[in-house]
């Protein structure tokens, strides 16, 4: 156990984490990389260049004559992933904090960092990219020590590209991260961190040893829902699994034991033995709050079960997705599903497509909101659809959160602008180092759901970054705005928005639907409502064929009554006819501006 290191790597995303990841696995030999990212599996990681999964892998490597073994986790860098990150520090005790030495100190690695703390984790910090031209080095190095307050000597100088450095980071993981605690004679505890779905050999846990010894051919339970299981297989991860006759504490691993149904597997349950268990679960898994809601649709309504199936093994390797049933007039059923944000959303989205083979629709995202009625009860609300009569409503509160924005200076007028305009309030603003602020708002999460990290981006041209933690629910004059297609109500379509915002946002969604949506025969109307007000409208022309174009000469009561004919013709079929909605016009709301 002295020489067993379990440690993770934390960082912004984007500050070259897999890339110094790859290095050391190649320095110590554990695989020969052939294309960057070894660590990042699943394709759409390598295509757009992020960390979705934690991975984890086990290196070997001879420092000073002994043998010691590394537990490596590299995290994703992306604040909709930052639950990843929060499991991973639970299996480890040290971190490589790293710091692009371009960007410096950024808005996820603080709160990343203040999570390891949390934790009791030994920090090391490293400076990446120390090869680029546009690296500064001795100003990151500052900006580091006032966050951690460590010694400048401390800081090691790295690059990912051309493995400067690597050895010393060895080292450091070595001499200064502390070695598992535990007992090995003490019951068997077990802490699951992740598990993967496998078609042939069922749902496979990781988890990291506290206390005691597993062996292959034991009898386990998962501890919070107490089923029983034998261990057909334990092992450790290399770039594949590796079986092992056990594994002792400190040790970090997978199981293999048969398990069919996604339930029973859950991320921060404890494995004990049924003959001898462990008195009480490890502690410090918190549950995830989803801060998005979205409802996904299966495109033909016999795909439902499918659906339902697809997600139960998404959400076991993504365990922050959640979702229950729902159903809507416009699209039938299908799941009200939770997300971290709107990346995550969209992964989500891709990985259905992908891994699945689903086709969905993705309804309008929003988030939860909390309806007090003139009786003094309170009901949560996740979709704009199951508002009560807003005659029942006394008030409605919803979500706010805390965000942090760090950025330079040149750019602090325009993202005020920003934040103002998404009824954000500034709470203070401290300037860190040089000509970086920090500016702390406070402000509705319903506004920050749809486009606002794309916007912060596109304004500050990349430089400035965003964190944000939930901060209660305070009250808001919401409405609920509806759009209305020949005077009935798309469902799908209808969104909760704040009093001021309603009348512009009804009008431009009125405008953007009589583009998306394909003429008919009969002509549609497209209006915007609060409640019966109806604040805009829209109207799609019919497609008519000429009539009267075999009328030539003659009186014109002729082409009168061929106009009349064809007139009542279009009213008949209106009031039978039904509009389709394009997928695109669901997904068209969020790209208003």
């Amino acid at each position: 156990m002295k020489n067993i290191r379990n440690f993770c790597i934390i960082a912004h995303i984007d500050h070259g984490k897999s890339t110094l990841a790859d290095r050391l696995l190649e320095f110590t030999h554990t695989i020969q990389v052939t294309n960057g990212q070894m660590l990042d599996s699943m394709d759409l990681e390598k295509e757009r260049g992020i960390t979705i999964k934690s991975h984890a892998i086990q290196m070997e490597y001879t420092y000073k004559g002994e043998k010691y073994v590394l537990n490596l986790i590299d995290t994703p860098g992306h604040v909709d992933f930052s639950y990843e990150v929060s499991r991973s520090i639970a299996a480890c005790e040290g971190a490589l904090l790293i710091v692009d030495a371009s960007q410096g100190v950024q808005a996820q690695t603080i709160s990343n960092l203040y999570m390891a703390i949390e934790h009791d984790l030994e920090i090391i910090p490293i400076i990446n990219k120390c090869d680029m031209a546009s690296a500064m080095p001795e100003e990151v190095e500052d900006e580091i020590v006032e966050l951690l307050g460590c010694k400048r000597e401390e800081i090691i100088r790295a690059s990912g590209k051309t493995g400067m450095g690597i050895e010393e980071i060895l080292e450091a993981v070595i001499e200064r991260i502390p070695h598992p605690e535990g007992d090995e004679e003490a019951p068997l505890q077990a802490l699951i961190f992740d598990s993967v779905f496998n078609s042939f050999r069922g749902i496979i846990a990781y988890f990291k040893v506290e206390n005691g010894v597993i062996r292959t051919g034991d009898k386990v339970k998962f501890f919070n829902t107490g089923k029983e299981y034998d261990a057909d297989e334990v092992g450790v991860l290399k770039m594949d699994m590796v079986p092992r006759k056990e594994l002792r504490t400190g040790d970090v691993g997978y199981i293999i034991s048969g398990i069919k149904t996604s339930k029973e597997v859950k991320v921060g349950d404890t494995i004990t033995h049924i003959a001898r268990p462990c008195a009480k679960a490890i502690a410090g898994f918190e549950e995830v709050k989803p801060m998005v809601f979205a409802g996904v649709y299966p495109i033909e309504a016999e795909d439902f079960e499918d659906l339902r199936a697809s997600l139960e093994k998404l959400q076991l390797n993504d365990a922050s997705l959640t979702f229950q049933p729902e159903s809507s007039l416009a699209l039938g059923f299908g799941f009200r599903c939770g997300f971290l944000g709107l990346l995550h959303m969209e992964i989500v989205q891709e990985r259905l497509d992908r891994e699945f083979d689903m086709n969905v629709i993705t309804t309008v995202p929003n988030v939860s909101y909390l309806i007090y009625d003139k009786q003094g009860g309170v009901k949560e609300v996740h979709n704009p659809g199951g508002m009560p009569d807003p005659t029942l409503i006394d008030h409605i509160e919803e979500p706010y959160i805390k965000a942090s924005i760090i950025t330079t200076t040149d750019y602090i007028g325009p993202i005020m602008t920003l934040c103002l305009g998404k009824r954000g309030e500034l709470l203070k603003q401290e300037y860190i180092s040089g000509n970086r602020v920090e500016l702390f708002y406070k402000m509705p999460l319903g506004e920050i759901v749809i486009d606002f990290y794309d916007k912060l981006k596109s304004i500050s041209k990349g430089y400035a970054s965003f964190d944000y933690h939930p901060s209660g629910f305070h009250t808001s004059k919401l409405v609920k705005l509806d759009i209305l297609l020949n005077g009935e109500p798309v469902d799908a379509l209808s969104t909760l928005t704040h009093f001021d915002n309603a009348y512009d946002m009804g009008r431009r969604m009125c405008e953007k639907l009589k583009e998306l949506i394909p003429r008919q025969q009969f002509e549609i109307a497209i209006q915007a409502a609060i409640g019966a007000k109806i604040i805009a409208r829209e109207t799609i022309k019919a497609v008519r064929k000429d009539v009267t174009a075999k009328c030539y000469g003659g009186d014109v009561s002729r082409k009168r009554k061929l106009l009349e004919k064809q007139k009542k013709g279009k009213k008949r079929m209106k009031q039978i006819g039904n509009v389709e909605v394009p997928q695109k016009a669901f997904l068209a709301v969020l790209k208003l501006d």
